[in-house]
């Protein structure tokens, strides 16, 4: 299903708001990489954001999205300072891993693998 306008708008008014509290509290740096916000997703009814981040060079991925998990509350504290004369309700915050840049080096390594047999 297309996600609607509202959607959308709203996605895009709590990225910028977890991008500017990630950047504040000092998590786009952890676990030995970097961590961003790819994109966000809104349920239909707005009551569940689900936040995929883009983890480049992170030791431990799936530790670091627990470490997310259990400072939710905090995030979504700071979400509402930031967001609450956007929104009537706060939705809850899911956070998932995001492996498109992984899905993007392996298919270079198989091209590259293709190049090398062709050359071959």
């Amino acid at each position: 299903m297309e996600e609607s306008k509202r959607q959308k708008q709203v996605a895009g008014v709590i990225q910028e708001a977890i991008n500017d509290i990630f950047l504040r509290l000092g998590y786009n740096m952890m676990d030995g990489g970097m961590v961003s916000i790819s994109h966000v997703k809104l349920t239909p009814d707005l009551l569940e954001a689900r936040i995929y981040l883009s983890l480049f060079k992170v030791n431990d991925p799936d530790a670091l999205l627990k470490k997310f998990e259990d400072r939710k509350g905090e995030i979504k504290k700071e979400l509402g300072l930031r967001v609450k004369q956007q929104l009537r309700r706060m939705p809850e915050l899911k956070f998932y891993k995001d492996d498109t840049l992984d899905h993007v080096f392996r298919m270079e390594e198989i091209f590259k693998k293709i190049n090398e047999e062709r050359n071959s």
